[in-house]
């Protein structure tokens, strides 16, 4: 009876191996969330008709800043496949405003 106890008592301190989630922590999905919500709202601002040319160009900047932003968070969990894609999109988003700014300003 006694060997049966600490059998179980074993069994109950060291518990079973648990498989570990490697998805992001929640507040980094956030994150990442927050930055493509922030790009999305750049992107829109900067299709009106009616931005300036150096607002266009702030607003560039402003899409290369949380580009960066977003690629550093996905650079820290290279494990995750679905990551990269998001950071090419970002930085694409960059490279479109970048070209904007420039046919603009040598106009």
């Amino acid at each position: 009876m006694r060997a049966t106890m600490l059998a179980l008592l074993t069994l109950v301190l060291t518990g079973c191996p648990k498989q570990m989630d490697t998805r992001v922590a929640g507040s980094e999905d956030d994150q990442l969330a927050s930055y493509e919500a922030k790009l999305e709202e750049l992107r829109s601002r900067a299709s009106e008709r009616n931005t300036s040319c150096e607002e266009g160009c702030t607003l560039a900047q402003e899409t290369c800043v949380v580009a960066e932003n977003l690629c550093a968070l996905v650079s820290r969990h290279q494990d995750r496949a679905d990551l990269p894609s998001r950071c090419a999109t970002a930085r694409e988003s960059c490279a479109q405003g970048t070209d904007s700014c420039t046919r603009c300003r040598t106009r």
